[in-house]
This record gives structure tokens, C-alpha cells and sequence, in this order.
């Protein structure tokens, strides 16, 4: 009995996801659960490595759900930029999303009339953020690095680094100590585009997304 009200629970939430994708995510929500149910059958048959790696490439599946949720909170292009759509970043593709070396997400914007470049970047419970998290939250370590400081963004604190001489930007949240938000810039003519991104960022949607 035990084992069915799990099923139901795990469909349950599968198909409460379902309502906010896409067909193409809808598609695999169905594939989904039959890979949970075909998962339960063989556990119950005792064909334990069998279960273990439907079950594997269910959750895979549902981490890829998530991601595509998760990459619908990024701000869009301010006036005069577009936008590319976000995507796994260069640090980690599918296969390693939310697993040991947590997730990474990123989007690109271009300046339509001009070189300016902004991209920015998410992490999420990777072990780099705890060490980076230190950093950040040290005002010591702020105050002794040039162009850097502290800008408030509502409730929420980031860390911005302006480099004049190289027109480049670097905008960094840290969120609940297990995210790590970043807008970096290139040939941009003042932090301002860069921070207002940022700022732009719906932090309650990703909070909600990205909950365990």
C-alpha cells in the first residue's frame, strides 16, 4: 500500500508541472510517469538495478522540466537589446544539471545599435557557491578590491564591478545561500544597463522554481 500512495504523490506532482509547460515538456511529463510506474513494477518484481535506472531516467527527466521552468524567470531584453533564449550554460549540460555540480542556466542579450553584450547566469547548488558566498557577504574583501561595491536591489544585496578602462560590468546576487545570480557585460558605456538586468530578475519566481 505503501508503495502505491508514493506513485500516486509522484504522479500527482509530475502532472501539476504539466499545466505550466510546454507541449514539448508536456510530452516528456508523460514519459515521465510511465518511466515512475514501469519503475514501481519491476521494484515490486525485485528486479532492483532494472527500477533503479527507470527511476534515474525519470528524475533526469524531471531535472530537465525544472531547468526549462527555471529558464522562463530570466528578465527580458531591455529597450534597444534582444534576447537569446536561456539555456544550459557552458559550465554543464543536461546530464549534469542538479546533480553534484548543480545546475547552470544562462541567456545572452545584444545591443542592437552598438558591440554591447550582457549575458547573464544562474547557479544553483553547486559547492562553488558556498565559497563564493563568503566572499561576497565579507565587506572586507569588498572594500579591498578595486571597483567594487555593494548596490542594493530591493531587499536583496548584489555585488558590482565596474571596470571604466575595459567597458565591462560584472553584477552578482547571492540568493538563500544556494544560488548564485550573475549579469556580466562587455563594451557597455556604464555599469547602470548591467544592474538595472539584474534588478529586473523576478527573484520571487526563481525562489519558486528552483524550491526543493
Amino acid at each position: 500500500m505503501k508503495s502505491k500512495i508514493t506513485l500516486t504523490h509522484l504522479k500527482a506532482a509530475v502532472l501539476a508541472s504539466v499545466i505550466t509547460l510546454p507541449a514539448a515538456q508536456s510530452a516528456l511529463a508523460d514519459e515521465v510517469i510511465e518511466q515512475i510506474e514501469l519503475g514501481l513494477e519491476l521494484y515490486q518484481e525485485q528486479e532492483y538495478g532494472s527500477a533503479i535506472t527507470e527511476l534515474e531516467f525519470a528524475i533526469e527527466d524531471m531535472r530537465k522540466m525544472m531547468s526549462g521552468l527555471i529558464a522562463q524567470t530570466f528578465p527580458e531584453a531591455p529597450g534597444g537589446w534582444t534576447a537569446q533564449e536561456a539555456s544550459s550554460g557552458s559550465s554543464g549540460g543536461a546530464a549534469a544539471m542538479f546533480g553534484a555540480g548543480g545546475t547552470s542556466l544562462e541567456r545572452v542579450y545584444q545591443q542592437e545599435d552598438g558591440n554591447g553584450q550582457l549575458t547573464a547566469s544562474m547557479m544553483l547548488d553547486s559547492p562553488l557557491i558556498q565559497s563564493m558566498g563568503a566572499m561576497f557577504s565579507n565587506p572586507a574583501i569588498i572594500a579591498a578590491q578595486p571597483n567594487m561595491e555593494r548596490v542594493r536591489l530591493g531587499r536583496e544585496a548584489a555585488v558590482v564591478k565596474w571596470e571604466p578602462e575595459r567597458s565591462r560590468a560584472e553584477v552578482t546576487l547571492m540568493l538563500d545561500g544556494r544560488i548564485m545570480m550573475q549579469v556580466k557585460g562587455e563594451n557597455l558605456g556604464s555599469q547602470e544597463i548591467a544592474v538595472d538586468l539584474m534588478r529586473d530578475w523576478d527573484l520571487a519566481a526563481v525562489r519558486e522554481q528552483s524550491a526543493r
